[in-house]
C-alpha cells in the first residue's frame, strides 16, 4: 500500500492508495501512529483511493479513534466511497468518525 503524506498548515493528510486490508493494516497503523506522534492530533485521513475495507482495516480505524479519543481529538475521514461508508454504517463505526467530503473540509475543521 503506497501512503502519500501531506502538510497543509499545521495538519497532516495522508492518502492510503488500494484497499486497507489485513496485509497492508499494520503498515498503515505504524504510519498513522507516527503522525499523531508529531502533529499533536491534527491529522486527516484521505479516503477518496480506498478502495475497500476489510475487519483488520476497520480495526486499525477504531483503534485510531480510541488512540485520538483519548487526547480529546477525533479521526478525520474525508472522501470514502460509497462502498467504505456504507462498511462503517453497517459496523455502526460510523459515528466514531468526522466525515468530510473532501480534504479542504476536513482540514479547515481544525480551525
Amino acid at each position: 500500500m503506497e501512503i502519500n503524506e501531506q502538510r497543509q498548515g499545521a495538519v497532516t493528510v495522508l492518502k492510503p492508495a488500494g484497499p486497507l486490508c489485513a496485509q497492508d493494516a499494520d503498515q498503515f497503523k505504524q504510519r498513522i501512529s507516527e503522525v499523531m506522534s508529531r502533529s499533536l492530533g491534527r491529522f486527516v485521513v484521505d479516503a477518496s483511493e480506498i478502495a475497500y475495507v476489510d475487519s483488520r482495516g476497520l480495526e486499525v480505524l477504531k483503534e485510531t479513534t480510541d488512540e485520538l479519543s483519548e487526547s480529546g481529538q477525533a479521526l478525520r475521514l474525508c472522501g470514502a466511497n460509497e462502498t467504505v461508508r456504507e462498511v462503517l454504517e453497517l459496523t455502526r463505526l460510523s459515528e466514531l468518525f468526522e466525515h468530510y467530503s473532501d480534504v479542504t473540509s476536513a482540514v479547515r475543521s481544525f480551525l
